[in-house]
C-alpha cells in the first residue's frame, strides 16, 4: 500500500512538465517581443515605444525563468529522491526543502513579477496615469508585508534573527 502511494508522487511530473512547457512558451514570447522591439527601433517616429517593448520582453523572460525554477523545484524537490552527494551538486535554487520554502519563493517571485509588470505598464507611452494606477503598487506593498510576516515566522530548519 505504501509503495502505491509513493509511486503517486510521479504524478507531480505532469506539473513539472507543464511548468517547463510554459517556460519555453514564455521564452518564445519574450524573443518575439524582443524582435518586435528591434524592428520598431528602425521605424521613424516610433523610437519612444522601444522601451515599452523591451520591458514587455523582460516581463516574459522573467515569467519564463520563474516557471523554469518551479519545474526544477517540483521535479528535484518532490519527485526524484537523489543521493546526498548528487543533491549537493545541484544549484541551491534546485534544492527545495519542503512546500513552505516553495511557497516562500513563490511569493517573492510574484512580488518581483508585479514590480516588473507595473514598470512595463507605466513605461508604455499611451498609459494615462490616474489614481487607480496606484492599485498595483498598493498590492505589491501588501504582498511585501505578507512576505515579511512569513519571513518572521521562519522556514522549517532555518534560524530567524529577531
Amino acid at each position: 500500500m505504501l509503495r502505491l502511494f509513493l509511486s503517486l508522487r510521479f504524478l507531480m511530473l505532469f506539473a513539472s512538465a507543464g511548468a517547463m512547457l510554459g517556460a519555453l512558451l514564455m521564452f518564445w514570447a519574450g524573443g518575439a517581443k524582443l524582435f518586435h522591439a528591434y524592428s520598431v527601433l528602425f521605424h521613424v517616429g516610433q523610437e519612444s515605444v522601444v522601451g515599452a517593448h523591451l520591458m514587455a520582453a523582460t516581463d516574459s523572460f522573467l515569467f519564463g525563468v520563474v516557471l523554469l525554477i518551479f519545474a526544477y523545484s517540483i521535479a528535484f524537490g518532490f519527485v526524484f529522491d537523489l543521493a546526498e552527494p548528487d543533491r549537493l551538486r545541484l544549484p541551491g535554487w534546485m534544492r527545495v526543502q519542503g512546500i513552505a520554502e516553495l511557497k516562500h519563493t513563490l511569493v517573492q517571485v510574484i512580488i518581483v513579477y508585479l514590480i516588473v509588470d507595473f514598470a512595463t505598464d507605466v513605461s508604455e507611452p499611451e498609459t494615462r496615469l490616474s489614481w487607480d494606477t496606484l492599485v498595483l503598487p498598493s498590492s505589491i506593498l501588501l504582498l511585501a508585508g505578507a512576505l515579511a510576516l512569513m519571513s518572521r515566522s521562519g522556514l522549517p530548519g532555518e534560524s530567524v534573527n529577531r
